[in-house]
């Protein structure tokens, strides 16, 4: 269908609005979240409710194959159904993803339907025996959430969305107290018109989220290996020597504090992302907030298969090194995650290794290692893994790789709404904008 035969992407976004409004107060009459929850201003809030709009969604289509049916701008218009014919380009891979998902949703049993919207909430499911594949539908719909709530039009809406849930069987107005949502957007990346470095050296602690994204609470793997490899050349990296990390424009001295470490260290490796991944660096040009996002989920992983010792200290820029215990309390959730993600990423690469030998002794040929799955999904963004769907064994594969993707994302997605971090992009994007150009 043409262009301009298509939907508006306002029109789809009121839309998207208006029903996750109501999948919010469904979620908290059902006790999946409760009013604390949604008036906090907590980074995984911004991928719980997409994906549980997502959920509800896919629980009231009636057609074949999927589509959604849109709100009514009056009682005299027609109904209308978005589907991949009058969907807008830029919606297309979240409609896809959704509509894949959409009869493994609808046939489930509904006590493993309930049991979707825990895990999407971060909730442990109650059914026994609990159902192998959960993991892989939520972990999905979890994906498009994440790149919905990187688009500033949901950012600057979701307080008023998150307030009328918080607002719906409250009572009259002034009956009590009123919640307030205390959600608000992070600053728009604006690569030309970068912010002063020197307004404020520290994080504010009222900035910090309380906690990291729910799914941060996978089981993290010690390492036993005096060594690891680097993901970009397989290279084998002395633990104990400093990793080399590109130039980058550091403000960092001796004495600043523990984010800013972290912040100077990630971006540093920034400039290395876009060189390695040159989509990145052209996406950077065209949409900024997309491709700022998928470097620094590039860059954390990098680092945290790089620049994580065993002992979890990060190795960072001009050879400082922080160490858990040096960390503030309230930046320590996000320093674990990042050892986990590393230690993850060995275990996966590991195990892969082992399971090609296996394969290719019996003449099998070797699928693609998870990990490189994960950065084509960081890189081309969500529905990239649909592209391989195959048998159950495969589909397992897949829920596992885009879990891992979700869970670097989702710590992407904590750090950047950061103080520290905010403080920083215009002048990194200003920057990065001119590698290889």
């Amino acid at each position: 269908m043409p262009d301009s035969e298509r939907l508006s992407e306002d029109y789809v976004q009121d839309s998207f609005h208006s029903y996750l409004k109501s999948s919010l107060t469904q979620a908290k009459v059902e006790r999946l979240l409760d009013v604390d929850m949604l008036s906090s201003a907590e980074g995984d809030l911004m991928i719980t409710g997409p994906a549980l709009c997502l959920y509800f969604a896919a629980l009231r289509c009636t057609t074949n194959p999927p589509s959604v049916p849109l709100p009514r701008v009056n009682k005299t218009t027609p109904p209308l159904q978005l589907t991949g014919d009058n969907c807008p380009r830029p919606f297309i891979a979240f409609l896809n993803v959704w509509a894949n998902a959409v009869p493994e949703i609808q046939n489930l049993a509904p006590e493993h339907q309930h049991d979707l919207a825990r895990l999407i909430c971060g909730l442990p499911p109650l059914a026994q025996p609990t159902n192998s594949n959960l993991s892989r539908i939520a972990a999905d719909l979890r994906a498009v959430a994440i790149e919905i709530s990187q688009r500033r039009s949901f950012q600057e809406r979701y307080s008023t969305d998150l307030q009328a849930a918080i607002d719906a069987g409250e009572g009259p107005s002034g009956s009590r107290h009123k919640v307030k949502a205390s959600f608000s957007p992070p600053p728009a990346y604006d690569p030309s018109a970068p912010k002063s470095s020197h307004s404020s050296p520290r994080s504010d602690p009222g900035d910090l989220p309380s906690k990291i994204p729910s799914y941060a609470h996978v089981r993290t793997h010690s390492t036993t290996s005096n060594g690891y490899l680097s993901p970009t050349n397989s290279e084998f990296i002395d633990p104990k020597s400093p990793v080399p990390r590109p130039p980058s424009p550091s403000i960092l001295t001796a004495h600043s504090p523990a984010i800013e470490l972290i912040r100077e260290t990630l971006y540093a490796s920034l400039a290395d992302v876009l060189e390695r991944v040159p989509s990145i660096r052209r996406v950077l040009h065209t949409d900024p907030p997309r491709a700022y996002f998928a470097a620094v989920s590039f860059a954390i992983l990098d680092v945290a298969t790089t620049c994580v010792m065993p002992d979890g200290a990060v190795q960072g820029v001009l050879g400082q090194q922080l160490t858990l215990v040096d960390c503030p309390q309230g930046l320590r959730p996000f320093m674990i995650e990042l050892a986990g993600i590393g230690a993850a990423a060995r275990e996966m690469e590991e195990q892969d290794d082992d399971a090609a030998v296996q394969i290719a002794a019996q003449g099998g040929e070797v699928p693609v290692p998870r990990l490189e799955r994960v950065r084509w999904m960081l890189e081309k963004g969500v529905g990239h893994h649909l592209r391989d769907e195959g048998d159950a064994g495969r589909r397992s594969v897949e829920g596992r790789a885009v879990a891992f993707a979700n869970r670097i994302n989702g710590l992407a997605l904590g750090l950047t709404r950061l103080k520290a971090f905010r403080e920083r992009q215009g002048e990194v994007f200003k920057v990065l904008s001119g590698v290889g150009t």
